[in-house]
C-alpha cells in the first residue's frame, strides 16, 4: 500500500470520527436512538431487528444511525444468550416456575408455551430496564462531552493519527 493511499485512508477516518461527534442530532436524539436500538436488540427478534434498524434509519431523520447500530455491538449474539437465560429466570420469578424445568437451564422455543411466556415476559422487563439505563447513560455522556469534549476528542484523534502514521513510516523504512 502506498504512503499516499494510507494517508488518504487515515484522513478519511479522522474526518468521519470528528464528524460523528459533530452530529446534527441533539443529545436527546442520540440517546433515544441508542435506547431504541437497545430495546429492539434486547428482544428475541431472530435477526429481524436489524432489518427494522434499516427501515427506521431510512424513514426517520431524527434517528442517529451510528447510535442505533452501536447497540448491536453492545448486545451482540454472544451476550444475548446471557440475556435469554436472565430473561427466563426473571420470567420464572414473576410468573412462577414451570414444572420439570430448572431456572439454570437454557429454555428452547419448542419446550412449550409456559417456557416461552416466561422467556418473553422476562425479556420484555429486561429490555425496558436496559433501554432506560442506555438512554440515561448515553445522554449523560453526551452532555459531559458537549461541555468540554470536542477539543479533547480532536486532540485524541490527532494523536492517534500521528501514532498510526509514525508506525507506518517505521514499517516502510524497515521494508526498504
Amino acid at each position: 500500500m502506498s504512503r499516499a493511499r494510507l494517508s488518504g485512508y487515515v484522513q478519511r477516518a479522522r474526518v468521519e470520527v470528528v464528524t460523528s461527534f459533530r452530529s446534527d442530532h441533539t443529545p436527546h436524539q442520540v440517546a433515544s436512538s441508542f435506547a431504541l436500538g437497545t430495546f429492539i436488540t434486547m428482544l428475541p427478534t431472530l435477526g429481524v431487528g436489524l432489518l427494522l434498524f434499516v427501515v427506521l434509519a431510512y424513514l426517520l431523520e431524527c434517528v442517529n444511525k451510528m447510535a442505533l447500530f452501536a447497540s448491536v455491538l453492545v448486545f451482540n449474539p454472544v451476550v444475548k444468550w446471557g440475556v435469554y437465560l436472565l430473561s427466563f429466570s426473571l420470567g420464572v420469578l414473576v410468573l412462577g416456575p414451570v414444572e420439570g424445568v430448572a431456572v439454570g437451564e437454557v429454555p428452547s422455543l419448542d419446550a412449550g408455551t409456559e417456557i416461552v411466556v416466561r422467556l418473553l415476559v422476562g425479556n420484555l422487563i429486561l429490555a425496558v430496564v436496559a433501554t432506560i439505563g442506555a438512554y440515561v447513560t448515553v445522554y449523560r455522556l453526551l452532555l459531559a462531552y458537549e461541555s468540554d469534549g470536542l477539543p479533547v476528542v480532536e486532540e485524541t484523534v490527532e494523536e492517534f493519527v500521528e501514532t498510526i502514521t509514525e508506525e507506518h513510516d517505521i514499517s516502510l523504512r524497515d521494508a526498504e
